[in-house]
């Protein structure tokens, strides 16, 4: 596990739908949890979302919650995010990351320390 590289960004609508994609290189991507985070300009990268290395646990930030959703395929060492109903304020550099340490309490909070991360694809939502 080395490489992240993502694609799917562009220029869309508000209220439109985008689908982005991450590709991991290596032979252990099932072992990693995998997220995704976003920076807009002059912000701080944020969060948006993660999942497990099997799939079974995802967590998201409250404001993308019903509308965006972390997904992956390890057959294709793949992860995904489907964004739906987007909005001027997901305007964003989103990047993948991908963490071999990750562990969900019984509450949901995810800890975790990123490992690797992507160089990002731009995401412009206009009103």
């Amino acid at each position: 596990q080395g490489q992240l590289v993502e694609s799917g960004g562009g220029l869309v609508q508000a209220g439109d739908s985008l689908r982005l994609s991450c590709v991991a290189s290596g032979r252990t991507f099932s072992r990693y949890a995998m997220g995704w985070f976003r920076q807009a300009p002059g912000k701080e990268r944020e969060f948006v979302a993660a999942i497990s290395g099997n799939g079974g646990r995802t967590s998201y930030t409250n404001s993308v919650k019903g509308r965006f959703t972390i997904s992956r395929n390890n057959a294709e060492n793949t992860v995904y995010l489907q964004m739906n109903s987007l909005k001027s304020d997901d305007t964003a550099v989103y990047y993948c990351a991908a963490a071999r340490t990750a562990t969900w309490d019984d509450s949901g909070y995810l800890r975790w320390t990123i490992d690797y991360w992507g160089k990002g694809t731009l995401v412009t939502v206009s009103s």
